[in-house]
Parts: structure tokens; sequence; C-alpha cells
């Protein structure tokens, strides 16, 4: 299981990477569609990477939202969060790092602009929950759909990529887009006590989310997952 946690780790290493390199030093000039193509691009490249190894989770929404769809064993959810939250705090850190070396001149975001929050100038906590439970319902959905055994093989990552792009542009503006936790932690970390107030809402939103994502896509693909079987058993009585 060690290459697993490793690979879980790489991975949401690298989705955090796109966010704080993104956000903290592209979007105060080429906006929001920086930080959503750099997510999407990022899990995209890192599920082709190591996702044969772990599945690509890189977010405990995700692998909750699976063991919800019966995709995943629940006994090594906890692992899989553990690896995750230590991926993207790792990434942040180093970016912490980067963003202490950066000409005072410039002009760039800190880790309190780049966390996500609910409430004081932003939107409602009902808000920022409300987006946040239906994007990651929704990313879970797609991620349970294009995994299915009835789904084009080898286009996986593409469609959870872009949809991770698409749920990026849609929830920025009110959430800052967590859509997973482990990614929440790792700014929370270093923006301070605004930033860890609020993040107990981006444990608890994206994770109500993934298991409301999972239990649809179960209830929505349940008849496949025993497809190929009967299909075998229909060809031999035949």
């Amino acid at each position: 299981m060690s290459r697993e946690l490793g690979a879980e780790f790489i991975g949401t290493f690298t989705l955090v990477t796109a966010v704080c390199g993104a956000a903290l030093f592209s979007a105060p000039s080429a906006g929001l569609i920086a930080v959503a193509f750099a997510v999407g691009l990022s899990v995209l490249a890192m599920a082709y990477a190591v996702g044969p190894i772990s599945g690509g989770h890189f977010n405990p929404a995700v692998t909750l939202g699976l063991v919800a769809a019966g995709r995943f064993d629940s006994s090594k959810a906890a692992p899989y969060v553990i690896a995750q939250v230590l991926g993207g705090v790792a990434a942040a850190a180093v970016f912490y790092a980067i963003l202490s070396g950066a000409p005072a001149a410039g002009k760039w975001n800190n880790f309190v602009a780049v966390s996500n929050l609910y409430g004081g100038a932003g939107f409602s906590l009902l808000a920022v929950a409300l987006i946040e439970v239906v994007i990651t319902a929704l990313f879970v959905l797609v991620i349970v759909s294009v995994t299915s055994p009835r789904a084009p093989a080898g286009f996986a990552p593409i469609a959870i990529g872009l949809a991770l792009v698409l749920f990026h542009l849609v929830a920025i503006p009110v959430s800052n887009a967590s859509l997973n936790p482990a990614r929440s932690t790792a700014t929370a970390v270093f923006g301070g006590a605004v930033a860890l107030q609020s993040l107990w809402l981006f444990w608890v939103a994206p994770i109500v989310g993934g298991v409301i994502g999972g239990t649809i896509g179960k209830w929505l693909h349940a008849e496949y997952v025993s497809g190929p079987t009967n299909t075998k058993s229909r060809s031999k009585r035949k």
C-alpha cells in the first residue's frame, strides 16, 4: 500500500502546486481562468501518471465518495486521506517559501486570498456550503460515471480534468472553489486564523457532496456493475 499512498501524496502535491502557483502568482494578472485550468490540467496529468497505482483520488471527498459508491475499500480511506492532506500541505509549504522571496513591488496574492472562506465581505455560510455540496456531488458523479464498465476506456482523466475546470470556473467567485478538503487545509495552514476558522466548512460540505455524488452514481450505474458477467452468461445460453 505504500506505493498507493505515495501516489496519492504526489498527486495531491501536484494539485496544490497548481492551486498555489496559479492563484498566488498568475491570477492577479490572468484571472480565475488561469487557476481553473491549472487545477484541471494538474489532475488530468496526475490521473494518467499515477492514477493506475492509486486510483487517482487526490481528494478526501473523492475517496469517501467512492466508498459510498462501492468503488473503494473503506479500510483504506483513512490512510488515503492522511496522504492527501500531507501532500497538499507540503506543496503549500513550498509556495509559502517561494512567496516569502517574491519582490515587494510585484502584484501577488497572499495565502488568505487563495484560501477558502465564507462570511465577512464574501458570500454567506449557506451560499458557500450549498455551492460546495453541489459541485462536489457533481464532480464525484462524473468520476463514478466515467470510470464505470460501460464508459469508453482511457478517457476518464480527460473528462475528470475538464469537469474540474468547469466547477472551478463556477465556484471560484463564491468560495474560491474547494471541492477538496486537502486543498483547503493546505492553504489554510499558511493563511492564518481567518482561513483556519472557515476550514471546518470545507471539510464538511465537500465530503457531504462527495457522498451524495457517490450514492447517486452507485444507483445510476448499479445495473452495469454485473453487466459484463451477465452478458457472458447470456452468450453461453445462446
